[in-house]
């Protein structure tokens, strides 16, 4: 059996991963709830300030750089869930922690973490397995 949950945050994510690679503010915006916000150490932005320098930077898919983005976890308790990716960008190791809502049957973004991590980063648990 089929979780349709955890099926429509892997589209979700996914076009998450597509907007990030083409720089498509429209796909991204679909995505992230309006008051999400985007935090990392020292640094925290509104969804449309991030979406701002999104449009103003280099465009990985117009400079061929490698799609290479994973999503490493996915943990979904009711109508909220927690998502792990990793997000190859511009140069740099992204790792993004990202909480999802369901509301009104709708899955969206409303906050993402998220750390520039080097390339040999070993995914850790503490969970003991």
């Amino acid at each position: 059996m089929t979780d349709p949950d955890l099926i429509e945050i892997t589209r979700l994510l996914n076009e998450y991963f597509e907007g990030l690679y083409n720089a498509d503010t429209k796909r991204l915006r679909q995505v992230f709830h309006p008051t999400a916000n985007l935090q990392s150490q020292g640094l925290r932005l509104t969804r449309d300030e991030w979406l701002h320098r999104v449009v103003n930077r280099a465009i990985p898919s117009e400079i061929n750089e490698s799609y290479r983005y994973k999503i490493i976890n996915i943990d979904i308790l009711g109508e909220q869930a927690m998502a792990k990716v990793e997000c190859p960008l511009l140069g740099n190791f992204y790792i993004d922690f990202l909480s999802l809502l369901k509301e009104k049957g709708q899955w969206t973004i409303v906050n993402k973490m998220y750390a520039n991590a080097p390339e040999n980063y070993q995914r850790q648990s503490n969970t003991g397995e």
